[in-house]
């Protein structure tokens, strides 16, 4: 499934043109960035394409060293999710290193 045009903003990073919204790699990737950095179009269309099951998975395991601190703050409430202080520490996008990588 291709995917669309005006969700390049908030996957400002990848080539739209080689991702597959219906591949598992490329789904999680989706969900991250229009979670993150997406705006309402991009986040209706997300909701359009993946259930909230899915989207409160990958929100529940999320990615190292991507997430923005309030993004990952706002869905870990709207989903009731309890993340420990650790996965929440590595999710969150820093440029200051902390202790061992």
């Amino acid at each position: 499934m291709a995917v669309p045009k005006f969700l390049q903003s908030a996957l400002w990073s990848y080539d739209l043109s080689k991702m597959d919204a219906g591949n598992k790699d490329d789904k999680r990737i989706i969900i991250e960035q229009v979670l993150n950095y997406g705006i309402w179009e991009q986040l209706k269309w997300l909701t359009n394409t993946y259930s909230w099951d899915e989207i409160k998975e990958v929100a529940k395991k999320p990615s190292r060293g991507i997430w923005m601190e309030d993004s990952l703050n706002y869905w870990s409430l709207f989903f009731g999710l309890e993340l420990s202080a650790n996965e929440r520490e590595k999710a969150l996008f820093s440029l200051t290193p902390k202790g061992n990588c």
